[in-house]
């Protein structure tokens, strides 16, 4: 394995360009950090170009799973692998707490395409979602809650920001993610005969009041504007989360997760209907 001692390393150099979008984009490279995240990227079939391992780092209970990573990656055709110096990491990586591993990975293939619909198709919609710790939050419960996929519409946030795999605990890698314009997936899920439930605070009928339990799509909008016009014509179905106190409005992970585990429960309720897969 290739050492690196110095932070002045122009590969160093090249890997830390990758905190900005527009290089990112350009490269179509992005970063993954931690154990859990790089374990959940390579279990889902996806192949670094460089990985870096530090094992000075690694805390003692996860050396072991360290090991196994790294004697996986270098084993790997095509994988350029380098042991790094405490400093030399610390300029790579994005946190402080990365578990002495971090990889350069392809970009997703972010088409609708790639989603795998089941008969009963369970979606989430997202549009306009600012934040990357919403977005990596939105996926980890899409993962839990076996959604068949995530489509990001109109975001500011991109969906490769090293950020949102963080949040996500690397589920960026084990949902299908499609990344689409407003009007595209609209016309898609039309086609498809999947539902669009769309949430707004001026809808009368409350989320846990309506059948969710076919085809559908929970479609949320951003904290600041809400979802756009397009959705809210497009929707078969418009329903709100009740609020009680004196704030107007959830944070958005905090939003999804309650329409997205309110599906898992009708489904679970009715024999007659699958539950949402479980892809592990």
């Amino acid at each position: 394995m290739n050492q690196i001692t110095s932070p002045q390393n122009q590969r160093v150099k090249e890997v830390a360009k990758l905190a900005k979008r527009s290089v990112r984009d350009e490269r179509r490279l992005t970063v993954v950090e931690g154990l859990r995240e790089a374990g959940h990227a390579l279990a889902n079939g996806v192949i670094p170009v460089e990985a870096y391992f530090c094992p000075t780092v690694v805390n003692p209970p996860d050396r072991p799973l360290f090991s196994q990573l790294r004697e996986q990656l270098v084993a790997q055709p095509g994988v350029l692998s380098f042991e790094v110096t405490p400093d030399v990491f610390a300029k790579l990586a994005y946190r402080a707490e990365s578990d002495g591993v971090l990889l350069v990975v392809p970009y997703l293939d972010c088409q609708l395409s790639r989603l795998p619909l089941r008969d009963n198709p369970f979606l989430c919609v997202i549009e306009g979602v600012e934040k990357p710790g919403n977005l990596g939050a939105i996926l980890r419960t899409a993962d839990a809650a076996g959604v068949d996929g995530v489509i990001v519409c109109a975001g500011a946030t991109d969906i490769h920001n090293p950020n949102v795999i963080r949040a996500s605990l690397g589920a960026l890698f084990t949902v299908p993610v499609a990344e689409i314009p407003s009007a595209g997936a609209i016309s898609w899920l039309h086609e498809k005969n999947i539902a669009i439930v769309a949430t707004t605070p001026t809808a009368t009928t409350r989320y846990t009041n309506t059948n969710l339990t076919g085809p559908v799509a929970i479609v949320m909008g951003s904290e600041a504007t809400g979802l756009g016009e397009a959705w809210l014509a497009a929707a078969q179905l418009q329903v709100a989360i009740p609020m009680l106190g004196a704030s107007d409005s959830l944070n958005l992970a905090t939003a999804t997760a309650l329409l997205l585990y309110e599906v898992v429960r009708q489904r679970h309720s009715h024999p007659d209907v699958a539950p949402p897969m479980n892809r592990r």
